[in-house]
C-alpha cells in the first residue's frame, strides 16, 4: 500500500472529532492516542516535514510516553547517541561528577537519547498517521471558528491557497511557542523571574568524551555565571551547542550579531572553549528571546492547550520534549474519557491539569535555583544530603511524586522567589 507523503495534500473532510494545531511532539502524541481509540483526528501544521527544531536532549521519563506510543524499539534502531547522564561544569572549568541516571533508577528507562528533532518529530508524526490520524502539513490555520464563546473548528488555508472551514468537537493547540490560541485569547504571561535569551548552532569536530560519557548532556557555566552553555552530542560527529543568559546582557546593542555574541561567551567559558578548539559551525547561529511564559487558562469551551503552547520554562534541564509528550498523553486521555462520557465541559476536560501543574512547578523552581545569584547546589546538598534523590528525580523527569517538592520547602528559606506562584488559574 502506498504511504501518503506527509507534505501531500490529504483528502480533508469538513468535520472531525478533534482538530490538532501543530504536528510536533505534543500534537503528534495527542493525535496518535486519540486515533488509536478510534477518534477521527486531523493534525495540521504550517511547516513541511521533516523540519529543523532545537531541543534535542531527551530526559529519562520520556521513556513511558514513548513506550505507550510503541516507539522504543524504533528508537533503539536509530543512530541517536545514547544518553546515560547529565554533567555540570563550573565557571572555573571544574567538571563535577556526572549524574548517572541508572544509579538512582535501575531500569531500561534510565538510558535515553540525544535526538535530531527533524528525524524524531517525523517518527512521532508518522506514528500518529499510522494509528489513523489525518496529517496535513504545509497548511496554515487562519482563525478559529466560534459559536458564541464555544470554539467549533478552524479556518484552514492549504498550500493550493484554497481555504476550508473544518469543524470539530474540540480543537487542541499544540502549535509550540507560536501559541495560536493563547496569543489570540491573550492568555500568555511572561515569567516574572526568567527573562532569558539563547544563541545556538550545530558544530562538527567538537571534542567529545569517550565511553559511557560520550552522549552526556553538559551544562557549562561562564565566568561570573552571566550565562551558561548546553552541549548535546548528536549523530555524525555533530554537537548542538547553545548559550543562554539574561536578555539585557546577551542582546545589548553593543554586542554585535548572534555569532559574535556566541563567541564572546565562549571566551568566558573554560569548559566549552577547550571543546571547540577544532570545531566548525555547520548551521547558522540562531536565537530565541524571552521564551519563558505560562498561560492563565489551559482549557476553554471547545479548546485545550498542549506542550509549549501551554507554557515553556527554560532549556537548562531539557524538560521541553518530556512536557510535550506528557501533556499530550494527559490531554488525549482526558479527551477520550470525555467522548466516552459525552461530557465536554471545561471542568471535565481540566481535571488532568492541577497534577500536571504541580510537576511543572517542580521544574520551574529548580530553574529558579539554577539562576539564583550566589546559590550553589553543591553547598545545598552537602548541608541537606537527603535531598539528592529529589534533585535527581527532577533531572530524570520524575516530577509528579508529591515528595519531590519537599526539597523546595527548605530551599526557599534561602531563595524566597521559589514561593512565587505561577498565577495559573484553571476554570473548573
Amino acid at each position: 500500500m502506498k504511504q501518503t507523503n506527509l507534505n501531500e495534500q490529504a483528502n480533508l473532510d469538513s468535520e472531525y472529532d478533534v482538530i490538532i494545531i501543530g504536528a510536533g511532539p505534543a500534537g503528534s502524541t495527542v493525535g496518535a492516542l486519540l486515533a488509536e481509540q478510534g477518534r477521527k483526528v486531523l493534525v495540521v501544521d504550517r511547516a513541511r516535514f521533516p523540519r529543523f527544531h532545537v531541543g534535542e536532549s531527551l530526559i529519562p521519563e520520556t521513556y513511558w510516553q514513548l513506550k505507550r506510543l510503541g516507539l522504543i524499539d524504533q528508537l533503539k534502531q536509530t543512530a541517536f547517541p545514547k544518553k546515560f547522564s547529565v554533567q555540570f561544569v563550573t565557571e572555573e572549568g571544574t567538571e563535577t561528577m556526572p549524574f548517572y541516571f541508572n544509579k538512582y533508577k535501575e531500569h531500561e528507562s534510565s538510558q535515553t537519547w540525544q535526538v535530531l528533532r527533524a528525524e524524531f518529530d517525523q517518527m512521532l508524526v508518522n506514528n500518529a498517521r499510522n494509528q489513523g490520524a489525518t496529517i496535513q502539513t504545509g497548511a496554515q490555520v487562519l482563525e478559529l471558528l466560534n459559536e458564541g464563546e464555544q470554539v467549533t473548528g478552524v479556518k484552514l488555508k492549504l498550500s493550493s491557497k484554497e481555504t476550508l472551514d473544518i469543524h470539530a468537537k474540540l480543537v487542541v493547540d499544540a502549535s509550540g511557542q507560536t501559541g495560536f490560541i493563547s496569543n489570540r485569547l491573550k492568555l500568555k504571561v511572561a515569567d516574572p523571574v526568567l527573562k532569558k535569551g539563547t544563541v545556538w548552532a550545530h558544530f562538527k569536530n567538537a571534542h567529545r568524551d569517550s565511553g559511557i560519557d560520550e552522549g552526556a548532556t553538559l551544562i557549562l557555566q561562564t565566568e561570573g555565571k552571566r550565562s551558561w552553555f548546553w552541549y548535546i552530542p548528536l549523530p555524525d560527529n555533530v554537537v548542538s551547542i547553545g548559550c543562554t543568559g539574561d536578555m539585557d546582557y546577551m542582546f545589548s546593542k553593543e554586542r554585535g550579531n548572534s555569532e559574535e555574541i556566541f563567541y564572546a561567551e565562549v571566551e568566558r567559558c573554560i569548559g566549552i572553549k577547550r571543546r571547540l578548539t577544532e570545531a566548525q559551525p555547520v548551521t547558522e547561529f540562531m536565537t530565541t528571546k524571552d521564551f519563558s511564559y505560562h498561560t492563565t487558562q489551559p482549557v476553554g469551551p471547545g479548546w485545550m492547550l498542549a506542550g509549549d503552547a501551554l507554557g515553556f520554562i527554560d532549556p537548562v534541564y531539557s524538560s521541553g520534549v518530556f512536557l510535550a509528550l506528557k501533556s499530550g498523553e494527559l490531554i488525549a486521555d482526558a479527551i477520550n474519557d470525555a467522548f466516552d462520557a459525552q461530557d465536554f465541559s471545561v471542568s471535565r476536560l481540566s481535571q488532568w491539569y492541577p497534577g500536571y501543574r504541580n510537576g511543572l512547578d517542580n521544574f520551574r523552581k529548580l530553574v529558579y535555583a539554577f539562576y539564583a545569584p550566589g546559590f550553589s547546589f553543591g553547598t545545598f546538598l552537602r548541608q541537606y544530603p537527603q535531598f539528592k534523590t529529589n534533585l535527581v528525580d527532577i533531572l530524570i523527569g520524575d516530577v509528579f511524586k508529591p515528595e519531590v517538592a519537599e526539597m523546595f520547602t527548605i530551599m526557599q528559606q534561602e531563595l524566597p522567589e521559589l514561593a512565587t506562584p505561577d498565577e495559573t488559574e484553571v476554570a473548573l
